[in-house]
């Protein structure tokens, strides 16, 4: 039994790579760049007026379009971003070796200390109504992309390698290999990623419409917005009205997007053996039924993917091996612009380190202290979110019947912003000992506990039929089934849920160490909490050095922790 399924998941000595000069080169570009946008926003203007919000229930709907307008611009930018890097980083060695430290950087930054750098850095290039909407998309956008990036990653590397000998017989190029290949092996990891994506969107995007620093206001119109203003006047009604539209909303993109294509991406299962149950969408069936469907399929999508695939198969040399890197010389201009690059990368550590020194010994003690436990809060929420979701998860996977009751509750779950219900969770965490502490890790796990589920639940969903019923006819009971079955197939799914979590958690940690509530100011011990703190005063030298600290920490723990069990993912569990 056991030589049967290490001959599906293939086995070799992963190799591991440590912390090196890339991670260096990357964490250099990084504190430049955060140095630049604190320039910047020291730079702005004290005082900027906000919009008026209106509370009134026929005002719902157009702020729901607004909302959810930024959410799909920020959607589409962080799926374009995903299919391109991760697909740079998987197939060339070289870039890789930049690209996933890089990675592991950019889902480390805690965003929502980055908020006010970016908007105050816009504010002070654009009139602010552009870059309120632009900051919230970019935002949404940090929030959205960096899981679809590693789970895009993972499905490249975890390509059979049959099917990639196939795509070379045929001497598939570029564009016929991602169509025909990649993106139908990647469709349900990346589909399920892109709910989560879109989940965790609403929080940041609740964040982004009511953000305020000092006396600028940088509101914008939205559900976000709707619901803040309706607390402060304490209005019961108009918080009933905006809650009730934010579920009708998630309601909506459930029945209309996400589950005509879960029903659709069913098809791109590597089985041999279709499933009893398959997902069914009854939205997806009245497409199908249309004739308007038929005839736009015909007319209009098959002449555009036949042109496509006329004008973009004739570039891209033939995939003879997907992970070779073609050499080839670099121009002179390209040696000039990484020179300018790297004289801005100094100046820019330079500007940093003055920044830095005016920190005193003091702070940095509390920034080590903070780092070690908001550390200890991650690592008990991650905890706490594997032990429910791996069952769950396999639960929803693998048994449509539980799918369909559970996976729209889910959805809906997943999408209703944990700050919304974090003021529940406080009225009966405060009267208890320990009840902050307790709540700073409640609001990170349910922040973060979603990277997880739907990472798992796409795993489980992945497994092919004819596995399954190949452990029914070997008689393997449930332990057994586990073992060789089930765990292996969702290691990677696991490790990419994990990092994504982590990373999460960490993000988190800014609101659910400081928080404002019932007119008093609540914090607990905390990286996150000193991040919050140095924002609201505008101690800018704090924000730097302590956003630093984190994304250092993080980055540390990703390259020797997470890393290798991604590599260990890729090479010893690689379903062929």
């Amino acid at each position: 039994m056991l030589s049967l399924f290490s001959g599906i998941f293939k086995v070799q000595q992963p190799t591991e790579r440590g912390f090196g000069w890339a991670d260096v080169i990357v964490l250099a570009i990084v504190i430049s760049l955060i140095y630049a946008g604190v320039r910047l926003a020291i730079d702005t203007p004290d005082q900027i007026a906000g919009p008026t919000i209106s509370l009134a229930p026929e005002a719902l709907p157009y702020y729901a379009i607004r909302s959810v307008g930024r959410m799909a611009a920020a959607y589409a930018l962080s799926l374009i971003f995903a299919l391109v890097y991760g697909r740079v980083a998987a197939y060339h060695h070289r870039a890789e070796q930049i690209l996933m430290p890089l990675l592991d950087v950019l889902q480390s930054v805690p965003i929502l200390s980055f908020l006010p750098v970016v908007l105050l850095s816009l504010s002070a290039v654009l009139p602010q109504a552009a870059a309120a909407e632009l900051a919230s998309i970019v935002l949404i956008f940090t929030s959205q992309a960096w899981n679809l990036v590693f789970v895009w990653y993972q499905s490249l590397t975890t390509i059979p390698n049959e099917l990639n000998e196939a795509s070379t017989t045929f001497r598939f190029g570029t564009w016929l290999r991602f169509r025909t290949l990649e993106l139908p092996f990647a469709a349900i990891g990346l589909l399920w990623n892109s709910m989560m994506s879109w989940a965790g969107g609403w929080f940041f995007l609740m964040a982004a419409e009511i953000f305020t620093v000092g006396e600028k206001d940088f509101r914008l119109p939205g559900l976000g917005a709707y619901l803040q203003e309706a607390a402060n006047q304490q209005d019961y009604r108009a918080i009933a009205w905006g809650v009730a539209t934010l579920l009708l909303v998630i309601i909506l993109l459930d029945q209309l997007v996400w589950r005509p294509l879960l029903a659709w991406a069913d098809r791109f299962k590597l089985e041999m053996v279709e499933s009893d149950n398959p997902p069914t969408s009854w939205f997806y069936n009245l497409l199908q039924s249309t004739r308007i469907t038929t005839w736009l399929g015909q007319r209009v999508y098959r002449p555009i993917s036949e042109a496509l695939d006329m004008a973009l198969g004739r570039f891209g040399q033939p995939a003879t091996n997907p992970e070779a890197t073609v050499r080839q010389r670099r121009p002179w201009p390209a040696y000039l612009l990484a020179l300018a690059l790297g004289l801005a990368v100094v100046y820019g550590l330079e500007q940093a380190g003055e920044l830095l020194a005016q920190v005193p010994a003091s702070q940095w003690m509390e920034i080590a202290l903070g780092v070690a436990t908001t550390l200890a809060r991650v690592l008990i929420a991650l905890g706490i979110a594997l032990a429910w979701t791996i069952p769950v998860g396999v639960l929803i996977g693998t048994k449509p019947r539980a799918a369909a009751v559970l996976q729209p509750i889910v959805q809906i779950a997943a999408s209703v912003p944990a700050t919304a219900l974090f003021p529940v969770l406080l009225l009966f965490l405060l009267q208890q000992p320990g009840g902050l502490n307790i709540a700073a890790v409640m609001l990170m796990l349910m922040g973060t506990q979603w990277y997880l589920l739907f990472n798992i639940i796409a795993g489980a969903t992945a497994i092919p039929q004819d596995l399954k019923f190949t452990t029914t006819l070997l008689g393997l009971h449930r332990l057994e089934r586990w073992r060789t079955l089930i765990l292996p197939a969702l290691f990677p799914y696991i490790i990419t849920g994990a990092i994504t979590a982590s990373g999460g958690a960490w993000n988190a940690s800014i609101v659910a160490e400081h928080f404002h509530f019932g007119g008093e100011t609540h914090h607990v011990t905390g990286i996150g909490a000193l991040i919050a703190a140095a924002t609201a005063s505008g101690d800018f030298p704090l924000l730097l050095a302590a956003t630093l600290s984190m994304i250092l920490v993080v980055v540390l723990i990703n390259r020797l922790f997470w890393r290798r069990l991604y590599r260990r993912a890729e090479e010893q569990f690689r379903m062929e």
